[in-house]
């Protein structure tokens, strides 16, 4: 067991991940926006495995919320092609270049993420 897992609540991943599982179903996607702060302060993870276990969590959790769309009949998957061919090469770039980029950096381009994700849903 090592020293972060010893630390942490043992009720706190499941917390984030429950929490997160609930973003994800209401709003289509957006779990990885609540999972990274709960990971970091929460879970006590560092910067890089917040964001690398967020990746890993919100995967299924997508695929899950797809899936339930997509039989209540939300989801056009021609529509949804070419945004999921420009991200999976968006997500291979950014997986490439994560290992080069500071955590401080890191977390302040999501923290604009989030600024610019939570102005437009405020003012649109």
């Amino acid at each position: 067991m090592s020293r972060e897992t010893e630390k942490r609540p043992w009720w706190a991943p499941a917390l984030a991940g429950g929490a997160a599982g609930i973003v994800n179903g209401l709003f289509g996607g957006g779990g990885g926006m609540v999972l990274v702060p709960l990971l970091t302060r929460l879970c006590q993870l560092d910067q890089r495995q917040a964001f690398a276990t967020s990746v890993a969590v919100i995967a299924p959790l997508c695929a899950l919320s797809a899936a339930i769309y997509w039989f209540r009949g939300g989801l056009d998957l021609a529509l949804a092609l070419p945004y999921l061919l420009g991200g999976l090469l968006g997500g291979w770039v950014g997986g490439k270049v994560f290992g080069r980029i500071s955590p401080t950096w890191l977390r302040r381009g999501f923290a604009l993420l989030l600024l610019y994700g939570g102005g437009k849903a405020l003012f649109a």
